[in-house]
């Protein structure tokens, strides 16, 4: 049996559903409810929580694989510390359970934010680590910190391999997430920036994790992006396909730096996740490119999508589900 965590997320919730097509049995962490998706009925729903280990204990039960999916994402200030007990506590733990449980390998859903995503005149690949300078946000450093604790689990005999995917485009709860993505532009969102990152299809990313899962790979992390697009083109395409304005305005540095500000005073008083951060703003405004060759060395058949096919295609599965 596979055990996956994070279920009810873009990732594992799209992963489940992969798995579930090959016949695959799929047992799923839920922590309050148990997610409904297509083909969730047929998932063995176990209860609990990534910080708990007694449930990861249980939940693993005659499972042989682990993909581990479950993380907070967020760049809020108020969020850090939650976010760092998630991510590097709860990765520790199910480091630790899947040694104790004789677990024959784990797949480890990273970011690129682990690598440190500002970084001038370069391209970003599994060479690089984070660091403070090369950083802009906490959730980076709390996906590093959670990676260190699966190199440890390697050490002391796990098999393991890390996917590092770019911004994820994906049918999922668009009030959170990159999924928001879409919800701004529908919203008609009318600025855009000139940033530049790696963007890839949701599908791309756990049929790479499965390849890795089925492959005799350990101890390797690989960068998971389909196209290095400017962050405006995306915001172009995905207004396109919902058949609404583009972003004709231009966020400059500066309007940024004032924009984040103001929305921090207003968060104060208002209680109300601010719109922009202080670390939003520097990724939006960063051109980063990322390199993908080393996945596609290893597994030369593959293939992305292209990322006006999967815009276009979530667009329409979201114009279902929010019956727009």
């Amino acid at each position: 049996m596979i055990f996956v965590t994070g279920a009810s997320g873009l990732v594992g919730s799209h992963l489940i559903q992969s798995l579930l097509l090959k016949r695959q049995q799929v047992v799923g962490l839920y922590r309050n409810q148990v997610p409904v998706f297509e083909g969730s009925e047929k998932v063995i729903w176990r209860k609990g929580d990534i910080l708990d280990v007694f449930s990861l204990e249980s939940g693993m039960e005659e499972c042989t694989q682990v993909y581990h999916c479950a993380a907070v994402v967020s760049f809020v200030p108020g969020v850090a510390n939650k976010m760092m007990q998630a991510n590097q506590e709860g990765t520790a733990n199910v480091v630790n359970t899947c040694l104790r449980k004789g677990i024959q390998k784990l797949v480890f859903v990273s970011s690129v934010a682990a690598l440190g995503r500002i970084r001038k005149n370069a391209p970003i690949d599994e060479s690089v680590y984070w660091t403070p300078e090369t950083s802009n946000s906490v959730y980076g450093q709390s996906k590093f910190l959670a990676e260190m604790e699966v190199w440890r689990g390697m050490a002391e005999g796990l098999n393991i391999a890390i996917v590092n995917p770019v911004i994820i485009l994906g049918a999922g709860d668009w009030n959170n997430g990159s999924s928001g993505l879409f919800k701004s532009a529908y919203d008609a969102f009318p600025w855009y920036t000139e940033g530049v990152s790696g963007f890839v299809d949701v599908m791309d990313v756990v049929d790479a994790m499965q390849l890795l899962m089925n492959s005799d790979i350990s101890g390797e992390r690989y960068v998971i992006s389909a196209e290095n697009v400017s962050y405006s083109s995306i915001f172009i395409q995905i207004a396109n396909a919902f058949n609404k304005r583009p972003p004709f305005r231009k966020v400059t540095p500066v309007l940024a730096a004032i924009v984040w500000r103001l929305e921090s005073i207003k968060a104060f008083f208002t209680g109300k996740t601010p719109l922009l951060t202080k670390e939003t703003a520097a990724t939006a405004q960063a051109v980063v490119n990322f390199d993908n060759t080393k996945f596609l060395k290893a597994f030369p058949a593959f293939k992305y999508r292209t990322i006006s096919a999967t815009i276009e295609r979530v667009c329409a599965e979201l114009s279902k589900m929010h019956q727009l």
